[in-house]
């Protein structure tokens, strides 16, 4: 059964889902911090504090399909997949070939591109609409 929180862990539920709706926000544009966990956890975070902000956030018109497709288990879409491996490929192989100087870091970004790709590539392709 769900327990109401107390005004106070409610407004700290508030605050950390508000962090986390930023960091989100963020990972938007920067292609190595994620976009939807953190979005997740703002609606967690939402969800036990407010239903007003959970709506709010579910219904979000830049954030909302995120939730919404990962909820429904539909997946992300094939152009979402795409520009996420072409910046993270872009970042991390400039980040290897340019500013990291020993092998070790080189091999190190590499393996985290080619798992963080692996990883894009399995998750379920979100179909346009018909």
């Amino acid at each position: 059964m769900y327990k109401r929180p107390t005004r106070a862990t409610g407004l700290l539920l508030k605050i950390a889902g508000t962090v986390f709706l930023i960091l989100g926000g963020v990972g938007v544009v920067l292609p190595l911090l994620p976009t939807t966990p953190f979005l997740l956890l703002a609606a967690v975070c939402y969800a036990r504090s407010s239903e007003k902000w959970y709506r709010w956030l579910l219904y979000n018109r830049w954030f909302g399909s995120y939730i919404r497709n990962w909820h429904e288990g539909n997946g992300i879409s094939m152009k979402t997949k795409v520009l996420s491996i072409l910046f993270l490929i872009l970042t991390l192989g400039y980040s290897a070939v340019v500013i990291v100087p020993f092998l070790i870091g080189k091999v190190a970004l590499i393996v985290v591109a080619v798992c963080v790709s692996v990883h894009i590539l399995s998750l379920p392709t979100l179909e346009p609409d018909a």
